[in-house]
């Protein structure tokens, strides 16, 4: 099916086996990619469903439920403090891409992007974009962005019923390497938190800390905000992947 193209689509566009193109997506059938009546694509709805469809007009006929397996079998949360200008976007791109599962973009005290509505309307397309790209069953969560402290507690409460590992990525101290933390078997779930340019504040640290996020290190070298992430989701996706 490598060859087939993928898009996504909403739940509610799929009703007794047929599903209700919208007018951008007819565009981007038809148009763009050139497909006929009669020609098949896949259809996915983000939540871990694909189907093989086969176009008709301005709707499209499914033909069977497909089993796709990309998915990690740990539930992966990025917590990341935003970075200047258009940095973000790219993190979403290849996390969504590495497998993440939920994005919680997060202001620190360091922060100095303060986000439009806009934004995220933008991360959540760039998200779902990538998602069909890298053949991926769900489109990950991006979350609306909030003050550390407010992403810490959501966070911390909303893992609290499953076996959940929580790093804060730290750039300077002898903390453990986050790839040596990743040995240990039977998480459920981890939420890797990662800094603004310049780092997380002492406070912050001692604040994350305290709702039981362990400090790891990336390596021995200071990385760029928006590089941090990806060389997590790296780690973690190389250490958890089967």
């Amino acid at each position: 099916m490598s060859q087939l193209q993928r898009i996504a689509i909403a739940p509610s566009q799929l009703q007794q086996e047929q599903i209700s193109l919208t007018k951008e997506q007819q565009h981007y059938l038809l148009r763009v990619l050139r497909l006929r009546e009669g020609d098949r694509f896949i259809a996915m709805d983000g939540k871990g469903k694909w189907w093989l469809a086969q176009l008709t007009g301005e709707q499209a006929q499914v033909l069977e439920l497909l089993t796709v397996e990309t998915e990690l079998p740990v539930s992966i949360t990025l917590m990341m403090a935003l970075p200047k200008g258009n940095g973000f976007d790219e993190v979403v791109r290849c996390c969504t891409e590495l497998g993440v599962t939920c994005i919680a973009p997060v202001l620190s005290d360091r922060t100095l992007l303060h986000p439009s509505p806009q934004k995220l309307e933008r991360w959540r397309r760039i998200a779902a974009e990538a998602a069909e790209q890298s053949e991926r069953s769900f489109v990950p969560t991006i979350l609306e962005p909030v003050a550390f402290s407010a992403g810490l507690s959501t966070v911390n409460s909303q893992q609290s019923t499953v076996n959940t590992h929580q790093y804060i990525c730290v750039a300077r101290g002898d903390s453990p390497h986050l790839r040596d933390c990743l040995q240990h078997k039977g998480q459920e779930a981890i939420v890797i938190a990662t800094g603004p340019e310049g780092g997380w504040t002492k406070q912050e640290v001692e604040n994350a800390i305290a709702l039981g996020f362990q400090p790891v290190s990336l390596g021995r070298r200071i990385l760029r905000a928006v590089t941090a992430p990806i060389v997590a989701l790296s780690l973690i996706t190389a250490a958890c992947e089967v």
